[in-house]
């Protein structure tokens, strides 16, 4: 297991910053989270193609020229950590120094000429780090996990929040490149490998979880070529049967088809085809429902085992969304405080939904210090677009509508045409009810704490009813009024405003009575 070089003394970790290096096969990439947490915010991404894995499964040994890129980035990689402030650092490589026979040499000239110390992790620990990657950001998680690096596919099974024992092919793109121009040997390899792992029936009908970049640049293939609205890697879903058509697609490809898809470096694209090779080879064996890509996977798993038990069940998304409200909040109004005043309102709904709601109430004042005539767009694509784990595209789309309400925004605004196509009617219907009850919400306290919950909205005789003490009465004015009636035109209703008049005092009591 990988352990950390603490960078500024002490225990290592903390509060602060922590950085992970992660030496793959085919890739470098070092990545600065703001704390070990289980919601944790990327301060700083970067990744180096050094292909130290090409020619593994000919040579047995390490691509020299690799070898002499990679020494020279984790150079700059630890220099990095340490200018940025990084408390902790982590260094763990994977399948190619595992397996190349010159893989420890790498290992101890690295560790002498940077100053930090590596974990080569085996294949068992690597899958499940991954694993729990996909569990970070995919908490319901029941299916098969397959992470796809340059020189290996880890195989993990995932149920009840779990991941079970892993297994380890070689048969990433980089260890089999040499046959790419045999299809034949190609295939009898791959399936050869694929075929020897046990147990793979139970995975049939249920979710395929992918991880890997290469598998990303897939995502990002399939979305172009279905133009599909929304460009977030993250639980994209595809079902097999599409999935299977697109692969072959995508296998027929010239390189310059593919190099106008955006976002995929022409290094990446390299190993497009065999990585999609693969994957319809294991299609065939597993027989998956659908596949669902994964934007985390060894690096956030490798954050989560940190975590205590305790801290790793938390919900991401909330935590995340409690995060980003504590980060804007003006007055101290808190988001649960205006979901309770305005839950009358809405239908009970199921687990999943009253989630989603909370969520988008955590984080309804996210957007105050924008520009007034951007604010809801702003918050729009910002909830949409948000680097958080614990939520489906559906979801994205709701909480964002909420928030698009919420700050404003009209119902036929042309920036919610794309993505509103993946929310149903009444979903997209109570989204915004939740965000026009909380901008008015909002506009009655101007964000003070205390103040809308004492009062109450109710909906009495077809007529959505704003009562309040006589004492707060004041609050009341031509804005409240104008948040009221548009939201009573969610209901197709009036709005009206009473002010409740102060019960009346106890009467004095008599000499010998007693009150009740």
């Amino acid at each position: 297991m990988a352990f950390g070089l603490d960078l500024l003394g002490g225990s290592g970790g903390g509060n602060g910053p922590v950085a992970v290096i992660d030496i793959g096969s085919n890739s470098l990439r070092l990545v600065v989270y703001d704390r070990i947490d289980p919601a944790p915010i990327p301060l700083f991404n970067e990744k180096v193609l050094c292909g130290l894995g090409r020619g593994l499964g000919t040579t047995g040994r390490l691509n020299p020229e690799g070898v002499v890129l990679a020494l020279a980035t984790l150079q700059r990689f630890v220099a990095l950590a340490h200018s940025i402030g990084a408390r902790r650092l982590d260094v763990i490589a994977t399948a190619a120094v595992r397996d190349a026979a010159d893989g420890p040499d790498f290992a101890a000239r690295v560790e002498k000429s940077c100053g930090i110390r590596i974990a080569v992790l085996d294949g068992e620990s690597e899958g499940r780090l991954s694993a729990l990657g996909v569990l970070a950001g995919i908490p319901d998680a029941d299916g098969l996990m397959g992470d796809m690096g340059g020189g290996s596919v880890e195989l993990v099974p995932i149920a009840a929040g779990r991941p079970g024992a892993s297994v380890s092919l070689p048969i990433g793109p980089l260890r089999v490149a040499e046959w790419s121009g045999n299809e034949r040997r190609l295939r009898e390899i791959v399936d050869q490998h694929i075929a020897s792992v046990a147990g793979l029936d139970w995975a049939r009908g249920r979710s395929f979880y992918l991880v890997g970049g290469a598998w990303r640049a897939l995502a990002r293939i399939h979305m172009e070529h279905t133009g599909y609205p929304l460009h977030v890697i993250q639980q994209y879903t595809v079902n097999r049967l599409d999935a299977e058509g697109f692969l072959q697609l995508v296998g027929s490809q010239s390189r310059k088809s593919l190099e106008k898809v955006g976002g995929i470096s022409k290094k990446r694209l390299e190993n497009v085809p065999l990585s999609a090779y693969i994957l319809g080879r294991l299609l065939r064996h597993v027989e998956p429902r659908q596949l669902v890509f994964s934007a985390e996977g060894l690096r956030e798993g490798f954050i989560r085992s940190l975590l205590p038990l305790s801290e790793q069940a938390r919900d991401p998304l909330l935590a995340a969304c409690a995060r980003m409200a504590a980060s804007y909040r003006r007055f101290g109004a808190d988001g649960r405080e205006m979901l309770d005043w305005c839950s009358p309102l809405l239908a009970d709904g199921n687990p999943e939904r009253r989630r989603l709601r909370l969520a988008a109430a955590l984080i309804s004042d996210i957007a105050w210090n924008e520009h007034p005539d951007y604010r809801a767009e702003q918050a729009y694509m910002r909830v949409l677009r948000m680097p958080v784990g614990g939520i489906d595209h559906a979801g994205r789309v709701f909480v964002a509508t909420t928030l698009h309400a919420r700050y404003g925004g009209p119902a036929d605004a042309a920036i919610r045409h794309g993505p509103s196509r993946l929310l149903s009617e009444d979903a997209a219907a109570e989204a915004r009810t939740l965000g026009l009850a909380l901008r008015l919400g909002y506009t009655l306290s101007g964000g003070a704490p205390g103040v809308v919950g004492r009062t109450s909205l109710d909906m009495v005789d077809r007529e959505l009813v704003l009562t309040m003490p006589e004492d707060i009465a004041p609050l009341v004015g031509e804005s409240v009024q104008r948040r009221l009636d548009a939201l009573s035109r969610q209901f197709g209703c009036r709005g009206t405003i009473t002010v409740a008049a102060p019960s009346p005092p106890a009467p004095p009591l008599r000499a010998g009575a007693r009150r009740a």
